[in-house]
């Protein structure tokens, strides 16, 4: 996890999904009986890793195979949403498929495009209380289960301690405030005007700067209690952009342009807080792995982002979304694909091997305290905010991919000057928003 699929797949079309369920029954009715000992069963896997993330995969599989030595794993990588979808339509699904995209969540549960697992879990006696609050949230849509977590992004802020020190801050932001001050302060401009180092990039999605990251430490809801959008009337989305705005004015429309545009990819040796180019920014854990890969003398830290100054108690929070594993409709080997799911989700030095390899968050308590976990201070952070109590992430819906499409959109306008009312913008975007559901994302 914390590859080039970040961020999650967005734009999985409607009618592939409902193509997708209109081959056959719905799948998952009840719970198929996992291999005898005896049978020699082949399960196939299909997840988007790739190189060494599929290599780490396949070594906890291979572990797995060592358990069930009649159960043969054959795993296929590079495999994204839209493959997986097409599959399921056409007969040919593997038998258990990882999906980066749990914005997609809710259309694969209520779609039947991925099995209810409540019959497995119920029968197997599995405990998910083991799970954070959150990251069960985003594995099930209104009481069904279809997907189960494996690992978790955590999202919370790094920071750049030589600049600090150089400046004479001796430690982190823990309110928004605090942040602008530090980010006007670290901010450098080159004779020109232009932006040699910039305390903070305020750009919606620049890396991982994202609406959904960000909302948590507004307390800034998606959803109203009936399920309509909550963009007009949650005080928390008005109070976000209105801060995001005042930053993109300080620096300027064009100066940002300009130094987003020259920034290193995110993913690669020349991300821009690698090189000591930004000096705070908000993103996942995962970007310890490439600090140490690519950048293993910058001297950083790691803290749970600032949250807003009327909501203090709030502070640990962060926002958590991750992968999911489940089995598609027409699976050929469901029961032995339970083992498998069972074993990759709720075994715990199966989840700790994973995480040592991914350099994810483990996504059950006992893996999260494990002494095999490899977490050092920075890693430690983020396995800190995924036990709070107040961790946040997206709510399940059909729609929700949409939902974030159209709010990055409008952060985008709305940060270029083109929104004349910012009231009026997100009145105009929450009903863009629930005329959208309604028409069930198509």
């Amino acid at each position: 996890m914390g590859t080039s699929r970040r961020p999650a797949l967005l734009a999985v079309a409607a009618g592939l999904l409902v193509a997708a369920c209109t081959t056959g029954g719905a799948g998952g009715g009840g719970a198929a009986p996992a291999p005898r000992s005896d049978e020699q069963v082949t399960v196939s896997v299909w997840s988007n890793f790739a190189d060494r993330e599929l290599a780490a995969l396949n070594r906890v599989l291979d572990g797995f195979h060592a358990k069930h030595p009649n159960i043969t794993v054959r795993s296929e990588g590079s495999q994204d949403d839209d493959k997986i979808l097409q599959s399921i339509r056409g007969g040919t699904a593997p038998d258990v498929a990882i999906s980066f995209s749990t914005d997609q969540l809710g259309q694969y549960c209520s779609t039947g495009a991925w099995q209810n697992l409540g019959p497995y879990l119920e029968r197997d006696k599995v405990d998910l209380d083991q799970i954070p609050k959150a990251v069960r949230d985003y594995t099930e849509y209104r009481g069904t289960r279809c997907a189960m977590p494996l690992l978790a992004d955590v999202y919370g802020l790094y920071y750049n301690k030589e600049l600090f020190a150089k400046a004479g801050i001796t430690s982190p932001p823990r309110t928004l405030s605090e942040l602008t001050d530090i980010a006007k302060r670290l901010t450098v401009f080159n004779p020109d005007g232009s932006i040699q180092v910039a305390g903070f990039v305020p750009t919606i999605n620049f890396y991982n700067h994202r609406p959904q990251m960000l909302a948590p430490h507004w307390n800034a809801r998606w959803q109203k209690p009936d399920g309509s959008s909550a963009l007009a009337s949650d005080p928390g989305w008005k109070e976000m952009f209105t801060w995001l705005k005042e930053l993109v004015d300080f620096y300027g429309r064009d100066r940002l342009a300009k130094f987003t545009a020259s920034a290193g990819q995110q993913y690669s040796a020349d991300n821009a807080f690698q090189q000591g180019r930004v000096a705070m920014m908000i993103d996942g854990e995962y970007r310890t792995a490439f600090v140490s890969q690519y950048s293993p003398n910058l001297a950083y830290g790691t803290a749970p982002f600032p949250v807003a100054d009327s909501r203090q108690n709030l502070h640990g929070t962060g926002y958590a979304t991750g992968t999911i594993i489940g089995i598609p409709r027409g699976a050929k080997n469901a029961g032995a694909a339970w083992e498998l799911v069972k074993h990759l989700t709720t075994d715990t030095d199966a989840l700790v091997e994973l995480s040592n390899g991914l350099k994810n968050v483990p996504t059950t308590r006992d893996a999260l305290r494990s002494p095999k976990l490899q977490a050092d201070e920075n890693f430690q952070t983020f396995t800190k905010i995924s036990e709070s109590p107040n961790l946040a992430s997206s709510p399940s819906s059909p729609t929700l991919a949409s939902a974030v499409k159209f709010t990055e959109d409008f952060a985008t306008r709305w940060l270029n000057g083109e929104v004349a009312n910012l009231d009026e913008g997100l009145a105009a975007l929450a009903k863009q928003i629930d005329d959208n559901a309604a028409l069930g994302g198509k």
